[in-house]
């Protein structure tokens, strides 16, 4: 398994080998740990743990590129060995997201703290890092803007169990309609996913990242308001299915929220919007507010 760290601090090779030694449970000899310049003729192609490292400029100082053995047992995720090693080095890591867009970054102190950052790259020959926020303080790093980073819960991988469904079924039936983007079907797979999206987080507290922002929640429900208004270009049998895939998430939105007195109906709508634009939706709301 590989792993793609970035520290804070400097970390010199012994400081590596120590600490990924104790982080995987093996000896310290089963680990070889070399920089860029170091000669690969000399190297332990053989070890358990493979790392390299290098310098780099700005926010961060240490690149490093771990390679573990299948046969090192467990195997850790990265988020678990970057706060293990993070402990042991006594220094903050940044490891990059699942998501494609490539300053999207989690952080993990040595006190424990495992938060999301946002990192840039400079175009520079030699690119220098900037830490430009961070979710939560982190010690070590005063001069970080503290923010909440709305691309977080907007790319966050939610499951769609009842738009999968649909999706899969409309596929079936109308591959080239469903994959087409624009198409009557696409808008409505496309639109019940998003609300979904919106039910099944609400539903888990708006884990993990415990908020969520006030244009994605208002898209969402734009989102329910367009397969309201696209039903009728559907046929009757596809409306059905439509249907029985929006009851349930239906329900458990009005469960899960009370009605609004009208407060954050001002914030959400528009000066063009009309009561008769939106659904019944547009008058409830979390409790908390999650923004």
């Amino acid at each position: 398994m590989t792993y793609n760290f970035l520290t804070v601090q400097p970390l010199g090779l012994g400081t590596v080998t120590a600490a990924l030694a104790q982080c995987l449970s093996v000896h310290a000899h089963e680990v070889d740990v070399a920089d860029e310049t170091a000669d690969q003729d000399l190297r332990n192609w053989h070890a358990l743990v493979l790392c390299e490292t290098a310098r780099v400029r700005g926010d961060v100082a240490t690149s490093l590129d771990i390679y573990v053995q299948d046969s090192v047992r467990p195997q850790p995720a990265e988020r678990e060995l970057a706060s293990a090693f993070a402990r042991a080095a006594r220094t903050v890591v940044l490891f990059p997201t699942e998501e494609v867009r490539p300053s999207a970054y989690w952080l993990a102190a040595e006190d424990g703290l495992v938060t999301r950052t946002r990192l840039y790259e400079s175009d520079d020959e030699e690119p220098r890092y900037t830490i430009d926020s961070v979710d939560a303080p982190v010690s070590g790093l005063p001069h970080v803007t503290i923010a909440r980073i709305p691309e977080v819960a907007r790319e966050l991988k939610v499951a769609t169990p009842l738009a999968d469904a649909f999706a899969a079924h409309m596929h079936r039936l109308h591959p080239e309609e469903t994959s087409t983007p624009g198409t009557a079907i696409w808008r409505a797979r496309s639109y019940l996913g998003a609300w979904e999206k919106l039910v099944r987080q609400l539903e888990g507290s708006w884990a993990p990242s415990d908020w969520y922002p006030l244009d994605l929640y208002r898209e969402r429900l734009e989102a329910r308001d367009q397969l309201e208004r696209g039903r009728a270009q559907l046929p009757y049998h596809h409306t059905v299915l439509l249907r029985n895939a929006l009851e349930p998430l239906d329900s458990l939105f009005a469960d899960l929220t009370i009605e609004d007195a009208g407060s954050l109906r001002k914030d959400l709508a528009g000066p063009e919007d009309t009561d008769s634009a939106h659904g019944w939706w547009w008058n409830r709301r979390p409790d908390p507010l999650p923004w």
